[in-house]
């Protein structure tokens, strides 16, 4: 059996996915990326699930985008259901990149409140960008439900996936706006805020609306 070039390069840059370097690492998601081959779409979907270093890990996201979505589809969409988090949370930001809208099925309501914060992160990210014409009130009512839950980070990106859902998230907002829960308020009217003032920031939002919750007032009282 004869070893061509292209094959010696296949098993050299698979090989290099793997390296204990990152350095190596990236470079071989990049030469992946740069030479795209169905031999490396398993490999990318797998490395992804464990590669400790971010910058990699978006150099792999990279490489998958730059293959055929029926190749990387099937793969990413089993990763979705993982008992590892970063297999989750890597796969749904991996679909938020390529953006075929045949992935939607899979952002379930389990993963759009997933326990693990950065899941539920590109969970809500993932399901902004892949939600059809028409769903985007009804998960408007979902991403709701998570108001309030976090750091400062998950909530900036709670408040950004709404957010870009448009005026179809007013009516779940408002409602969270009268929520018993105090953080839930404070959060809704962050987003609210937010929405009305893009560049406002989000921090001074969240005090802001912490100040209206203390002092017993929903933000939606007339002048």
């Amino acid at each position: 059996m004869t070893v061509t070039r292209q094959d010696t390069d296949v098993i050299r840059a698979l090989r290099g996915l793997e390296d204990s370097r990152s350095s190596v690492r990236l470079r071989a998601a990049l030469a992946v990326g740069t030479t795209p081959d169905p031999r490396f779409v398993d490999k990318l979907v797998e490395r992804s699930a464990v590669e400790p270093e971010f910058y990699v890990r978006d150099m792999l996201t990279w490489a998958l985008t730059r293959h055929q979505v029926s190749l990387t589809l099937p793969g990413l969409l089993r990763e979705v259901r993982s008992k590892r988090g970063q297999a989750r949370s890597q796969a749904l930001h991996t679909l938020s990149k390529i953006g075929d809208r045949r992935a939607w099925p899979a952002i379930t309501r389990t993963l759009l409140s997933d326990a693990d914060d950065e899941v539920a992160r590109s969970a809500w990210r993932a399901a902004v960008v892949l939600v059809p014409e028409g769903e985007e009130s009804a998960l408007a009512s979902v991403l709701v439900t998570q108001l309030g839950r976090g750091g400062r980070e998950t909530r900036l990106s709670l408040s950004r996936a709404l957010i870009a859902l448009g005026e179809v998230i007013c009516p779940a907002l408002l409602t969270a706006t009268t929520a018993p829960d105090p953080r839930v308020r404070a959060h809704a009217l962050a987003t609210q805020r937010l929405s009305r003032d893009p560049d406002a920031g989000f921090e001074s939002a969240i005090e802001e609306a912490k100040r209206v919750v203390a002092l017993g007032g929903s933000g939606q009282e007339g002048p």
